[in-house]
């Protein structure tokens, strides 16, 4: 098992916060504790390229009128647009959210730019970082890939561990072969729950099962 300080940069005090799925829906509660007194946040759809960014946004807006904050989108849709403008926006937020169900091309829009570095300060300056399904599972390094249910190279946010978001729609061949090849703390995130690293340690919400130890 790695030295549990490699599981998330110890110098970023920021609270972070990995949810099993279901975006601006299943998590209100997590997510309006998580955002007391914060009345704006950064959204960005860039894992839903493929599919339907707008309409992942429009949800958004519907969640941040439930719960009391204003949703920015940020349409960091490929690797083009994750440069210093969108930086920028990211740099005068207190709250990021990351969604969409791809975490292959949400590592390859973001891995190594500036909208990457930007994300990186918002924790170092204790701002509050919140990323649901398979944008949470590419914060990590390994990367779940439930395609196969096997792991590659994630954004490595948070280095050491891999999550598998949404399980309760994975089969179990999937799960199986995700428990027999992970080499690291794993986490299993059905819809509804979520772990968050705040103060210095990780606490899991709902029915989270972690398989290792994460840091005290």
């Amino acid at each position: 098992m790695p030295d549990p300080s490699t599981l998330y940069h110890a110098a970023m005090p920021g609270v972070i916060a990995l949810q099993g799925g279901d975006p601006f829906v299943a998590n209100d509660d997590l997510d309006r504790q998580l955002l007391d007194g914060i009345d704006r946040v950064v959204m960005l759809p860039t894992a839903d390229a493929f599919e339907q960014p707008a309409d992942l946004v429009e949800t958004a807006r519907v969640w941040g009128d439930r719960i009391g904050v204003e949703v920015e989108p940020l349409m960091v849709i490929t690797r083009p647009d994750a440069g210093d403008d969108a930086a920028a926006v990211i740099d005068g937020a207190a709250a990021v959210f990351l969604a969409g169900d791809s975490a292959i091309h949400l590592r390859s829009a973001i891995k190594n730019t500036p909208v990457f570095a930007a994300i990186e300060r918002l924790l170092e300056r204790g701002g509050t970082l919140i990323a649901t399904g398979p944008s949470a599972s590419a914060l990590c390094d390994p990367m779940t890939d439930r395609r196969g249910g096997a792991f590659t190279i994630g954004l490595g946010l948070i280095s050491g561990v891999a999550l598998m978001t949404e399980i309760d729609g994975w089969s179990p061949g999937q799960l199986t072969r995700a428990r027999e090849l992970a080499n690291t703390p794993l986490v299993e995130l059905p819809t509804g729950s979520a772990i968050v690293r705040r103060d210095g340690s990780w606490e899991t919400v709902g029915d989270a099962v972690v398989h290792g130890d994460l840091p005290t």
